[in-house]
């Protein structure tokens, strides 16, 4: 990576507040942010990044080719992808789970309300089996409408071929958005699966997994000692001095807060009330906050 002066990196095909790109083709959002702090930890610059956006049957495809170093894409650390292909997940990103965006003129309150109605949902995601298990155990069944891409399922429930668009919530709230009115449309509250959404790197480089790895854990854990009272500076110098032991130097984790930040800038930026999505942390709120990040120790 450093010969050629990028990492190639599988980002989706465009959700508002995860990886989503501008009219100059710069990328923004959370995925985009952890993909700028590998690359400023591991080449020195935030910028060095090959965005590959792929629709979600391509994701792993890519990265298990060789085509990609690593994936930050939305993409949800299951069994079932790290038995099935020669992937590691690094660490969990973000926490969501799937829901529902409906229409606000059509009074649905509850999942239940859509049962015998077209959702629309993404191609090879997990969303088939995670309607097919929650409704099928009330007895109940739904009829999803695969996509290739989200901006095509997204163009499936606003022109009304379907009544329910179907995502992880955090990428419907981005989705929600971009539509003419906003208002005139709302997230369900109740969520279907867990989704904890990861970056992913081959197996077949460990150095290059605990890179990734430690990247992801220093923007929480710079948070994490802010909010007991230390400052993310400390926090860098601490992480610096196992740098070369990773493959890195002793400033790399500087050159991670000066790229993104912590991880509450990173949140805040992309999904708070900076970036009008306004998405609550929640379970991606710190463990002594109630959520489920817990850094493990820089030192």
């Amino acid at each position: 990576m450093r010969k050629r002066g990028a990492v190639r990196t599988v980002v989706s095909q465009g959700i508002r507040g995860l990886s989503l790109p501008d009219s100059h083709g710069s990328w923004s959002g959370l995925d985009a942010d952890v993909a700028r702090a590998v690359a400023a930890a591991a080449l020195g610059d935030p910028e060095a990044v090959e965005w590959l956006p792929s629709d979600p049957a391509e994701r792993l495809t890519w990265l298990v080719s060789g085509a990609a170093d690593m994936a930050a894409c939305n993409l949800s650390w299951v069994l079932s992808r790290e038995a099935a292909h020669p992937v590691l997940f690094a660490g969990v990103t973000c926490y969501d789970g799937e829901g529902f965006l409906v229409r606000t003129e059509d009074l649905i309150s509850c999942p239940e309300q859509l049962a015998g109605r077209r959702v629309a949902t993404q191609a090879g995601t997990t969303t088939a089996g995670n309607l097919a298990a929650w409704f099928g155990a009330r007895g109940l069944e739904v009829h999803p409408v695969a996509y290739a891409s989200p901006a095509e399922a997204l163009a499936g429930y606003a022109d009304g071929t379907c009544s329910a668009y179907v995502l992880d919530r955090i990428a419907l709230a981005g989705a929600r958005a971009t539509l003419p009115g906003p208002a005139d449309h709302v997230v369900l509250e109740t969520a279907i699966s867990r989704e904890p959404m990861a970056l992913a790197v081959r197996d077949d480089d460990p150095a290059w997994f605990r890179v990734c790895r430690w990247v992801l854990q220093f923007l929480i854990a710079a948070e994490n000692d802010v909010s007991e009272g230390g400052t993310p500076r400390a926090s860098a110098d601490l992480a610096g001095r196992q740098g070369p032991a990773l493959g890195l130097d002793e400033r790399w984790a500087h050159r991670v807060l000066d790229a993104v930040g912590t991880y509450a800038d990173v949140y805040e930026r992309n999904l708070g009330s900076s970036s009008g999505l306004n998405v609550t942390r929640g379970a991606n709120s710190l463990w002594s906050a109630g959520g489920l990040h817990y850094p493990l120790p820089l030192h």
